[in-house]
């Protein structure tokens, strides 16, 4: 088929509101936002971020009422991140293991307040516990050890969902780990648990914020290049998502989000499983510090970048900024 110009104008449909809404492509909902969440130690605790403005750590006995936040904004999923204390942190992460720690403590405060009106997503990988800042245990040059890792990160993933976990999420990119704990679930009658996998997790310059907010930025030694993908790239993600689909993978993630665009379309082409993307504390960040020198309005960038996930192929997106989205969203 040709079309030309005058019989076919592509600015007819464009012309009014109720006409560029008709035949809109993609839409974006408060349904496909996943709100990631901070929990620090104490009590009545609300600690601002100072690398992510607008964003804090919260106590246990108030992680609750952001659930309900989420609730009532039509948010489905909230992802919890612990800052754990430097005093409870250690070279082999024992802490992942406490069924009492900040992570299984929050899952039970917001499964108590909420039930099952909102889900719950929990990061699996020990940085948040170590006190070398990496994602697993290490030998003595400093390389991350990956089976010995991942038997650690079965337990991990036993412990959340034994505390109430919807969703565990294992962000450490060690081989093998995503079967290792759908073989734990299933065994452990937990076979209703979902695992959403970081399959497509980049060595990224974009984390700084995050790891500032769960306390592990000025612990790390060395990088995380050997666990983490190159970000020049892109057929290693299929070859990581294939393994994990077939370990047992119910969804995949991809992270950084914007920067790795491509990664989630060529992704949601190839396989037939939903594909999420985590927009990244520096993702956030950027956004704010644009909005703070006045050379772009907050919500016009936010908007724009959330569909263009969408558009992309994402089922849905962890966001810090998921509640201002939602408003803007819910009118």
């Amino acid at each position: 088929m040709t079309a030309s110009y005058p019989h076919t104008r592509l600015r007819r449909t464009r012309a009014s509101a109720w006409s560029r809404t008709l035949h809109r492509e993609t839409t974006l909902s408060s349904a496909d936002l996943i709100w990631p969440l901070f929990v620090t130690s104490g009590n009545g605790v609300e600690e601002p971020v100072a690398s992510l403005p607008g964003v804090s750590r919260w106590s246990v006995d108030l992680i609750a009422a952001r659930a309900k936040e989420a609730v009532q904004l039509g948010i489905p999923l909230i992802a919890l991140f612990p800052n754990t204390p430097a005093d409870r942190r250690s070279a082999n992460g024992a802490e992942a293991l406490d069924p009492d720690n900040l992570m299984c403590s929050a899952i039970k405060a917001i499964k108590d307040a909420c039930g099952e009106e909102i889900g719950v997503l929990t990061d699996v990988a020990l940085d948040p516990y170590t006190s070398h800042g990496q994602d697993g245990l290490i030998d003595d040059a400093g390389y991350v050890i990956n089976d010995d890792t991942v038997a650690v990160l079965v337990d991990q993933a036993l412990n959340q969902a034994e505390a109430g976990a919807d969703v565990i999420a294992p962000s450490d990119m060690m081989d093998g780990r995503i079967r290792a704990i759908r073989t734990a679930l299933e065994m452990a009658s937990h076979p209703n648990v979902q695992i959403m996998s970081y399959a497509a997790k980049y060595a990224s310059a974009f984390y700084g914020p995050f790891r500032d907010a769960v306390g592990s930025g000025g612990l790390l030694k060395g990088d995380k290049t050997t666990y983490q993908m190159d970000p020049a790239n892109g057929d290693e993600a299929i070859r990581e998502v294939e393994l994990d689909i077939a370990e047992g993978a119910d969804s995949v993630m991809v992270k950084p989000g914007l920067a790795y665009l491509d990664i989630v379309y060529r992704l949601k082409q190839r396989f037939n499983i939903p594909v999420f993307a985590y927009q990244v504390s520096g993702e956030y960040a950027m956004i704010e510090a644009a909005q703070s020198v006045g050379v772009g309005d907050r919500d016009a960038l936010l908007m724009e970048k959330l569909i263009a996930f969408k558009r992309a192929g994402c089922s849905g997106i962890l966001t810090y900024h998921a509640p201002v989205a939602a408003r803007l969203l819910n009118g």
